[in-house]
């Protein structure tokens, strides 16, 4: 029949995040992803509590011993330097264990610049100082 045509309908638009009226401090979660692609791309800094994990898990991948303690934790101009202690051979009595000292330095972002042993000990003995 002329005339009795039907027009194809207009394709839906995705809905729009509702915005919550008050303060204006609420924000869609679309301007959030926008605005969190939009930052500089240059690695957020470590906290010296982070540091000290990434070095540990650092020492922990290429050494393959079990981790003992942080042993000392120092900020460098471009990053950290951190010193992990491990049981390098466990023995009987524990007292008698091995153990070394790692010195891990890393940029500001974490990742790896040097890696090396410092010194053994046994863990029953006390170290000698310096003065």
């Amino acid at each position: 029949m002329p005339g009795s045509e039907r027009a194809a309908p207009e394709p839906k638009r995705p809905a729009r995040p509702k915005r919550e009226s008050g303060n204006g401090s609420e924000r869609s979660s679309t301007e959030g992803a926008r605005r969190k692609t939009t930052k500089a791309s240059t690695p957020p800094r470590l906290s010296g509590r982070r540091a000290a994990a990434r070095a540990a898990q650092h020492v922990s991948e290429l050494a393959g011993k079990d981790l003992e303690a942080v042993t000392s934790l120092e900020k460098k101009e471009q990053g950290w330097q951190v010193g992990i202690e491990v049981v390098e051979s466990h023995r009987i009595p524990d007292s008698t264990d091995i153990l070394a000292v790692y010195l891990v330095e890393m940029d500001d972002a974490g990742e790896l610049i040097s890696y090396r042993r410092e010194k053994r000990h046994y863990r029953g003995r006390a170290e000698k100082s310096d003065s």
